[in-house]
């Protein structure tokens, strides 16, 4: 239903330039528990309403897909490109994002197979003047390919990869995505666990869409 929404809402009124085509990549592999699930949605859903956020994304047009991944076979496209062309856009696209339906649950934690689904994602998204991939996750990988490859691959195609580290104690999921999966341009903020999510993708997301990057 909320897809259909989102579909019809878009075809509604004619797409404008795009300053950023966003991709929000969020692991929900089986170290995510029901409760730090639900602490995740519910905190992007408070970041896209966040009314400084949600300036920047109706005034840039920003266009936003969300990604669900876990396992070496288990990436989802959850929601589809939706262009912010105005307040109600963000509303309902964060309203679909707090209704979204867990896609895996008991799987891996592949994050080279999640940043290689979301860059062919963008082949079906709008002419954006940025491509940015957000990607976040509690753990390190045990499972699919060379993560550091697929970070060379988004460089090569002008993608900006950025990570969001959900840390338990210490900072080893920081460390790997500083080594491994940002590009050159991205940057990582970290959450000192999944209760303080919504307070790192607020920011997180203001740093992606904002007129500074980096």
């Amino acid at each position: 239903m909320w897809r259909s929404l989102l579909v019809c809402l878009c075809l509604a009124q004619p797409a404008q330039a795009c300053r950023t085509a966003l991709i929000l990549a969020m692991d929900v592999s089986q170290s995510v528990d029901p409760g730090e699930y639900r602490l995740q949605i519910d905190g992007l859903a408070a970041a896209l309403r966040d009314p400084e956020i949600a300036e920047i994304l109706v005034r840039d047009q920003v266009a936003l897909s969300v990604i669900q991944w876990s396992g070496v076979d288990a990436q989802e496209v959850s929601l589809d490109w939706t262009q912010m062309l105005s307040p109600s856009h963000v509303q309902l696209f964060a309203n679909a994002v707090q209704r979204l339906p867990r896609a895996f649950v008991m799987s891996n934690t592949a994050p080279a197979e999640a940043m290689s689904h979301a860059l062919k994602h963008f082949e079906r998204g709008p002419d954006c003047a940025r491509r940015v991939i957000d990607m976040s996750g509690d753990g390190t990988p045990n499972a699919g390919g060379e993560v550091s490859r697929l970070r060379r691959n988004a460089e090569r195609s002008g993608v900006t990869v950025n990570g969001l580290a959900i840390e338990g104690l210490g900072r080893a999921i920081t460390n790997f995505y500083l080594r491994n999966v940002i590009t050159a341009d991205g940057f990582v903020e970290t959450a000192r666990g999944h209760r303080d999510y919504a307070r790192a993708i607020r920011r997180k997301i203001l740093r992606e869409i904002s007129s500074v990057f980096g």
